[in-house]
């Protein structure tokens, strides 16, 4: 055991509820996967692929819905063999098989009982076809991700569902999830060419083979026989085709498509269609084939306000008719809920009660198409009755980009304004249906009235084109009276749904295990029974994904809902949605923001000391605290704004011995002579050699501990100049502040170092920059801060503000930062640690981002004189939280050809120091980023953050330097 290994008991919880949680993970379960079971996996797929630590299996069992059930094992799948193994096993001992990849259902679609499979981390790739006119994806792939690679070529995918950040196309087939545009027209179902499954017997069907039908007839006789067997079944029956029709002219996810026997002549065409909507109970699809769209990419858009919810419903049909493709639906207590979020107008909060409005959108592929929809729309306005109640209200179109972000912004707040202001303690269900258009404002009355009888918040919103609406319930599932008032409302809203309106009881969001005891009463009897004997004929030993779609269990909707014990303050308002997982540079190699605290919830759950927690304890460390980046674009894309790498960072501290904590402090007020100290010890290992150094430092990481001790890597720079170079207070436009990383490495191969060309480029475009004399010993604070070093971040956080208040004559001047990383953290996160006085200080000053100055201040006066021909870009995370992308790219195109982002660009996970002490945080984080990048010649690779410049080197073996580099290269004459 190293010697200065952390106490692991300071991550226990400290303050918890009186009594252990209902739903806790029983001590039985706190050795993980039981035997054989374990055995049994391991030897059949290696070690590596069986995730069995009770804290693997607590971290598999919560995804976006409700529910919560813990898994015996989870498999990370790596191609089609693992999960024929899988299966036959299944068959085998009689094991069931769930298949999860994003996790983001809202239903309990991603949770299993038994055998567990993750196949998002090795099912992720795009290949495009025919020019974009169709795509071959992998199951794991984001829909942001596929439509990033189709935007090059003007494609879109079809379906648009609003966690398109995180769910993947696996899942929306699965659901056949939707969007905001999709409607009836555009979702999976009717654009999905093709697709690769497994089916429940390990038998491959590929429905774009052109004998597959041939093959599957050969491989599956009794399958084709009894699906060919029920298709005739219901062809013969008019009234039920004349049903099946009249379910789809609406959205409608609830229940297997039985339309696929209409619209499939052969077996594999009807496997074609039901494996759309499935839910993972039919097969596991392994590829799809997808018909992409145009990319409308000139856009109109208007946020409108109508007195009362009839009059805006009765809108909706005339934008339809004028070819709007989204037409989005708030009602007034939505409106007003949603001021609670950055962005949203604050005077929405004084908006009548019946206000509702309509945000519509037109996309056009061309300037004479954009005009004649704006024509129509125009036309539109003015029959209607639009009302200006407070002064953000404009009720006009727009082709502003930022102004259109803001309403869908605002849109989206829906989610993010109920979800982030529930009571702590409380479940989030996100609710959705679809009625017939012309019911949509009967609907919206009715189920306002619902909601309020029972006594939940009355707000509603959603997809008013297409006659769905969604809508929120929070209640805690610890309760009975809570479960029990939640049971209430179902049963009454499926009632008013089905009964009232003949809507559809899932128009986007699927089955899952909420509705599934209600498909009867929407479907009738013997539609419900051709779905189960369906299900009998594709997976007649039920090992996949039982109880999910068909369930027979009246109240099975109230089984194995979730508790939602409160935590930390930062964290307890997540929703569990899994939006942050895609961002975070560990997901692929321990934890991901959502499993932190998933983690964390059921350490509360647990009585203090038990078993569980114990085994949540250990692996808590390594998983979560120790790899996390820290980066915090978690907070990014979270709906609620949670920052779980600022709470990892407060676990960092808590870990820390009063003796760290002051050696810490010690270092930051005297880190004049560390700094140069620093310099020093690279300057020596720039003669020692590689590979001694990473030997030296392996040995020391064993004997003392491995995130106190970075491992020396290659790609590590030599030491910085001792000097800075000369520069004038008499005359400077702005005052320069070297980053101390900057000051320590050197920039290895270029001619200037990054200090030299931003004088020199400043100076050349006649905004000449002063370097201070007194730089040496400040920094941003960001080592503290990120590593948890409370004392040491409040001295240096101090330090530098003081120094900057000085340096800029009081603000004056501003002060321009050349790593993003430290702009940020002087601009924003050293605040909270500043003196009363110096906060006042703070407020004056400008701290500009050299990428901005650059872009901003500079480039319009510069003249370039010479161009590489192609470049590459990484945009750190630091430059996401600043906003500075757009000035990356807009520097890089003075300075090269052609200029490229990855589509799989991420956060390197270099973070400072982190890729060195734990390397496998960084490769794993780079993977497909580094693989985009090698895969052709660059003739620069270009960012602007050293550190992740040297992640970014050590991940692609290509040498990344600062765009201004490149600025004084290209425009030197």
């Amino acid at each position: 055991m190293p010697l200065l290994e952390p106490n692991a008991d300071a991550l226990r919880p400290t303050v918890r509820e009186a009594a252990p949680a209902p739903d806790r993970v029983p001590d039985r379960q706190a050795g993980g996967t039981p035997e054989p079971l374990r055995s049994d996996l391991i030897a059949l797929l290696g070690a590596d692929k069986v995730l069995h630590k009770v804290s693997d299996l607590v971290r598999y069992a919560s995804d976006a819905s409700p529910y919560r059930f813990v898994p015996q094992v989870v498999v990370a799948a790596e191609d089609i063999d693992d999960v024929s193994a899988v299966l036959s096993y299944a068959h085998g001992k009689g094991r069931e098989v769930v298949f999860r990849a994003a996790g983001t259902s809202l239903n309990g679609q991603a949770q299993g009982e038994d055998i567990l499979v993750d196949v998002r981390r090795h099912w992720a790739g795009i290949e495009v076809l025919d020019d974009g006119a169709r795509a071959r994806i992998g199951p794991g792939t984001t829909v942001v991700r596929a439509n990033a690679t189709l935007a090059r070529h003007g494609r879109v995918l079809g379906p648009d569902p609003a966690s398109a950040i995180a769910c993947t196309l696996g899942g929306v087939v699965a659901n056949n999830a939707s969007g905001m545009t999709a409607g009836t027209t555009r979702n999976s179902y009717r654009t999905l060419a093709s697709l690769t499954f497994v089916l429940p017997s390990g038998t491959v069907v590929d429905t774009g083979e052109h004998d597959a039908d041939e093959l599957l007839a050969h491989a599956e006789p009794a399958l084709c026989e009894g699906l060919l067997a029920l298709k005739a079944e219901i062809e013969a029956d008019p009234e039920l085709v004349a049903r099946i029709r009249a379910k789809y002219e609406i959205k409608n996810t609830n229940g297997y498509r039985l339309d696929a026997f209409l619209d499939g002549a052969t077996p594999v065409e009807i496997l074609r269609g039901l494996m759309v909507g499935s839910e993972g109970t039919f097969a596991f699809i392994a590829e799809t084939v997808f018909d992409t769209l145009p990319l409308d990419r000139l856009v109109s858009t208007a946020l409108l306000f109508f007195p009362s919810l009839p009059a805006a419903a009765a809108a909706v049909p005339k934008f339809n008719e004028a070819g709007a493709l989204a037409v989005e639906l708030m009602d007034g207590n939505t409106l007003r809920a949603s001021v609670s979020v950055a962005g949203v107008p604050a005077d929405w909060a004084d908006l009548p009660k019946d206000t509702t409005a309509l945000l519509v959108e037109f996309r056009a592929p061309d300037e004479e198409r954009q005009r004649a929809y704006e024509e129509k729309a125009g036309r539109v306005l003015e029959g209607l009755q639009l009302v200006a109640p407070v002064a953000s209200v404009t009720n006009a179109f727009t082709r502003d980009a930022k102004t259109i972000a803001g309403y869908w912004k605002a849109r989206k707040a829906f989610v993010t304004a109920v979800g982030g202001s529930r009571p702590s303690g409380t479940t989030l269900i996100t609710e959705d249906f679809a009625v017939p258009p012309a019911r949509l404002a009967d609907a919206c009355t009715a189920l306002l009235e619902l909601q309020t009888r029972h006594g939940f918040d009355a707000a509603v919103a959603g997809h008013a084109a297409h006659g769905n609406l969604h809508f929120l319930l929070a209640f805690d599932a610890g309760k009975p009276a809570d479960v029990e008032r939640y049971a209430a409302f179902m049963d009454e809203f499926c009632t008013l749904t089905v009964e009232r309106f003949d809507g559809s009881l899932k128009a986007e969001h699927a089955t899952g295990r909420n509705i599934a005891p209600f498909l009867e009463l929407e479907w009738g009897p013997k539609a419900t029974e051709l779905m189960w004997r369906t299900k009998q004929v594709i997976d007649p030993d039920g090992v996949l994904a039982p109880r999910i779609v068909l369930d027979r269990d009246p109240k099975a909707h109230l089984r194995g809902l979730k508790t939602i014990p409160q935590v930390e303050a930062i964290a307890d308002p997540c929703i569990e949605c899994g939006f942050c997982e895609p961002t975070c540079p560990s997901h692929d190699v321990t934890t991901t923001p959502r499993q932190r605290i998933v983690l964390r919830r059921e350490m509360m759950r647990q009585s203090p000391g038990s078993p569980v927690e114990d085994g949540l304890v250990e692996a808590y460390g390594y998983d979560a605290v120790d790899t996390c980046a820290g980066d915090s674009t978690c907070k990014l894309a979270c709906p609620v704004g949670i920052d779980t790498g600022l709470l990892m960072k407060d676990f960092r501290h808590a870990r820390h011995t009063p003796r760290e904590e002051r050696i810490a402090a010690l270092a930051a007020r005297n880190f004049k002579a560390v700094e140069a100290s620093a310099r020093l010890a690279v300057a020596a290992a720039d003669k020692i050699g590689d590979r001694l150094l990473t030997s030296v430092t392996r040995t020391a990481r064993k004997a003392v501990r491995p995130d106190l001790v970075p491992e020396w890597l290659p790609e590590i720079p030599g030491p910085a100049a001792r000097r800075l170079p000369p520069t004038s207070r008499v005359g400077a436009t702005a005052v320069y502040y070297p980053a101390c990383v900057n000051r320590i490495f050197g920039s290895p191969g270029e001619e200037l170092s990054l200090a030299q060309a931003v004088v020199a480029v400043s100076a050349r475009a006649g905004k000449p920059v002063w370097i201070p004399d007194d730089v040496n010993g400040t920094c941003c604070a960001t080592i503290w801060h990120s590593k948890g070093y409370e004392a040491g971040n409040r001295v240096m956080a101090n330090r530098i503000v003081e120094a900057a208040w000085g340096w800029t004559a009081g603000g004056r001047l501003p002060l321009v930062v050349d790593a993003s990383s430290c702009t940020l953290g002087i601009a924003h996160e050293v605040v909270p640690y500043l003196s009363d006085d110096n906060r006042e200080l703070h407020a004056e000053l400008t701290v500009v981002d050299s990428l901005v100055w650059a872009a901003e201040e500079l480039l319009p006066h510069l003249t370039v004189h010479r161009t590489v021909n192609s470049a590459v870009l990484h945009t750190t995370c630091s430059m996401r939280h600043l906003g500075d992308g757009d000035q990356l790219r807009q520097l890089a195109e003075a300075c090269a050809d052609e200029v490229v982002t990855p589509d799989d660009e991420a956060c390197c996970g270099f973070a400072g120091d982190r890729g060195m002490l734990h390397e496998e945080l960084t490769r794993a984080a780079t993977a497909r980023e580094a693989a985009e990048v090698t895969s052709r010649h660059y003739d620069a690779h270009l960012s602007a953050n050293r550190m992740c410049e040297v992640g970014m080197d050590h991940a692609t073996g290509r040498s990344y330097h600062s765009v201004l580099v490149e600025l004084e290269r290209a425009t030197r004459e």
